[in-house]
């Protein structure tokens, strides 16, 4: 069993949250209940939508965001975990004042993604987080080609992630997969799920799952290599 235990701040929304538990359930080399890690879990569904936030230029999410994160930490959490792309905008810029770590989602979907594809790949992810330029601003750093989806298709990868947050997954399935294909027609490269929304959209889509680097998938092996690390360290996919 991991000696570290890892902080979950959750709720956005509540089914990426337990797919992500899921994924990091599957991921975790455990054979038995007591190999699996020690988790700390706040799912807090009221923080305020990220994308509006972002696109109107106030701070609402970040008052519970940093309070729920510092919650985790006096709970006993060794690092923190956040499943969901848009919030890390914010995050960001609030990580530093928190006492723990944080393991990246845009850090560790980039790594997926070089992985996955060296080439290149698009960007699928809501309005606030292309709006926001943190994938952009990360996939540069690392000499990593990430294609923007026009209008059109931006509003539908969009809608997608709106649609399964409203539990209706088959026609966020069928939207996604419209917008995908009219991608895949430009430049036949990889989608990178990065609204935690969308790996839940695409699996419902129909599409072929090796042209697809979920966020959630990412997320869960980088905190799966901090937990099972032989000594606590920040490296592997955190940083605060």
């Amino acid at each position: 069993m991991p000696q570290r235990t890892l902080g979950v701040l959750g709720g956005m929304g509540p089914a990426a949250t337990a797919e992500f538990l899921r994924l990091l359930a599957l991921a975790a080399p455990a054979e038995s209940d007591q190999q699996h890690p020690r988790i700390v879990m706040l799912s807090d569904p009221g923080i305020p939508e990220r994308t509006g936030a972002i696109l109107a230029g106030t701070d609402e999410p970040v008052p519970p965001l940093r309070s729920g994160m510092a919650e985790l930490a006096s709970w006993g959490a060794d690092f923190i975990a956040v499943p969901c792309n848009t919030a890390h905008a914010f995050i960001d810029r609030i990580a530093p004042e928190i006492a723990v770590p944080v393991v990246h989602i845009v850090d560790a979907t980039l790594r997926a993604a070089v992985r996955a594809n060296p080439e290149g790949g698009w960007l699928a992810a809501t309005t606030g987080t292309v709006y926001s330029g943190i994938y952009q601003k990360r996939a540069a750093d690392l000499g990593y080609r990430l294609l923007i989806p026009e209008e059109p298709e931006q509003d539908a990868i969009h809608e997608a992630g709106v649609l399964v947050k409203a539990k209706q997954p088959d026609r966020a399935g069928a939207v996604l997969a419209a917008a995908v294909r009219r991608l895949w027609q430009r430049h036949d490269l990889p989608v990178l799920s990065a609204c935690t929304e969308l790996p839940l959209a695409y699996a419902a889509a129909g599409l072929p799952q090796e042209r697809s680097v979920s966020s959630l998938a990412a997320l869960a092996s980088a905190c799966v290599d901090v937990l099972y690390a032989p000594q606590a360290t920040r490296a592997g996919g955190a940083r605060s």
